[in-house]
């Protein structure tokens, strides 16, 4: 039917149901004119699925349609992880994310924050296949420019301009929704799911956002951001994704509770879903609520190494997976900051601090994703002087962080914890697993063994593996193989698995 506002008009959905009586509700999301469009993602790889729409207000053009598919194989051009091993979910004891299969996901996370309006197809094909070899498997994006009081030309490719998703978003509302900014999205998503990487989704930023001037996120109209939430889970949610639906800011927002409730209603797949704190809040909002999933913390931006941040959020309850969502951005305000191997170690002190759900990176010119190396608009402490996104991709700090996903690659880390009588920076499964990071090299006693388990010592500035061996209650302590920085991983290793950012078979 003809109505004045179809995004925000119309309410419709299909139910999908296996022979067996497995259901899947999708909501369906406007696309345009009078069009609605519904995608579904078989949690199986054969069979029919009965599908019924409906609409909430009985539109006879979406409401009662009937029919069948078929559940086969996607065909890809290349295997990813997604292809092998299906959607994300958080693991049963909710301290990690697995694949709909049970297979381990650590999360190697970069921030191209301002990728969906500023990126081209082009540059994200550039993007998205230099992530790939380095091991990233997820990208923190914000879905639409947040910045209420931003202005410059409607253009990807010109200095100062940026794309547009809702028109209104500069009045306060998020009602004005452009099917066409989406459709370009699309294409975007597509190379990175075709990457291996997976979209983490955040709504409307709630705190600097892209330029700091006037976040929508932290004051929108609750109605407003759960319906936009809704709509990312119908477009977007057949396909890995994760949730970010608070960032840099409380956590409490009305807005942002909303849109919480709002995914766990419609997001049938449970993709996980959790908040993204400012460096002052203590990020703990919501701790008891089904619908969230993870809680991360956030250091700044000083080049400082402030995994104590992130120790005491291991042990609070309900549980919930925990990670340093934002350190030290590589080069922002000066080219030295948290530059090279302060990556590494900022990646591997998170880990072992017991920020098990994965590692986040960022670069300066990328977060922002410069179009050009001497592009202005943001302040000193802020900006990246002579780096362009392109520029910011290729820093040195990015091949550290993601190496973490090669030395984790096998190993059995779902719901692994905080091991604190092996070592300060410790974690994994006492008895089975151990993940140690040692700083300066030395001795590491292994405490719990019952059984002989297989042992590597990994250098996390080159990314080889070094010396191996077995080690058991009668002979428990290890030594590192120089006085420099070293992982000891322990346990037993599933070559055949692959990883997180790879597909492996035997």
């Amino acid at each position: 039917r003809n109505t004045t506002n179809p995004y925000t008009d119309v309410e419709a959905w299909v139910d999908f149901v296996a022979a067996d009586g497995a259901a899947i509700r999708r909501p369906m999301f406007w696309d345009g004119d009078q069009t609605f469009r519904v995608r579904f993602t078989s949690d199986r790889s054969f069979g029919t699925w009965h599908w019924k729409a409906s609409d909430r207000d009985g539109d006879p053009g979406l409401n009662g349609l009937s029919g069948a598919i078929e559940a086969v194989a996607a065909p890809v051009d290349s295997e990813t992880a997604f292809s092998r091993h299906g959607l994300l979910k958080m693991s049963h004891g909710k301290r990690n994310v697995v694949f709909q299969d049970g297979t381990p996901f650590f999360m190697v996370a970069d921030t191209p924050w301002a990728l969906p309006w500023r990126a081209t197809v082009e540059a994200v094909t550039e993007y998205a296949a230099d992530r790939q070899s380095k091991g990233f498997n997820a990208a923190l994006l914000m879905s639409v420019q947040p910045d209420q009081d931003a202005r410059g030309p409607r253009s990807r490719t010109e200095v100062g301009g940026f794309d547009v998703g809702f028109e209104d978003l500069p009045e306060g509302h998020l009602n004005e929704l452009r099917p066409e900014y989406f459709h370009y999205l699309d294409r975007l998503f597509e190379i990175l799911y075709l990457r291996g990487i997976a979209p983490v989704l955040q709504p409307v930023f709630q705190g600097y956002g892209w330029k700091g001037l006037r976040t929508l996120g932290g004051k929108a109209v609750p109605e407003e951001y759960a319906r936009y939430c809704r709509y990312l889970v119908a477009r977007y949610g057949a396909r890995p994704a994760m949730w970010l639906v608070s960032a840099d800011g409380q956590g409490a927002y009305r807005s942002t509770i909303a849109c919480g409730e709002e995914i766990e209603r419609w997001d049938a797949y449970q993709q996980p879903t959790g908040f993204h704190y400012s460096p002052s809040e203590w990020p703990h909002s919501q701790q008891s609520a089904d619908w969230l999933d993870f809680q991360w913390t956030q250091t700044g931006h000083n080049g400082e190494h402030l995994q104590g941040k992130v120790r005491p959020m291991a042990e609070v309850l309900p549980v919930k997976a925990i990670a340093n969502g934002e350190p030290t951005y590589e080069g922002i305000r000066d080219a030295a900051n948290g530059a090279g191997w302060w990556q590494g170690e900022e990646a591997w002190l998170n880990l072992t601090s017991g920020g098990t759900m994965g590692i986040v990176y960022g670069a300066g010119g990328l977060w922002q994703w410069k179009i050009a190396r001497d592009e202005k608009g943001w302040p000193d402490w802020a900006d990246s002087p002579g780096v362009s996104w392109r520029e910011a991709t290729a820093l040195p700090g990015s091949r550290f962080a993601g190496l973490i996903g090669k030395a984790l690659a096998g190993y059995d880390i779902t719901d692994m914890t905080r091991l604190p009588e092996i070592g300060p920076q410790a974690v994994g499964k006492l008895g089975s697993l151990y993940i140690v990071y040692l700083p300066r090299g030395g001795d590491v006693a292994i405490g719990g063994l019952n059984t002989e388990l297989p042992y590597l010592w990994f250098d996390p500035r080159s990314g080889d593996f070094a010396d191996n061996g077995r080690v058991n209650a009668s002979s428990p302590i290890l030594t590192a193989p120089t006085s420099e920085p070293w992982v000891l991983l322990v346990g037993k290793r599933d070559t055949c698995r692959g990883s997180s950012t790879a597909a492996v078979s035997c």
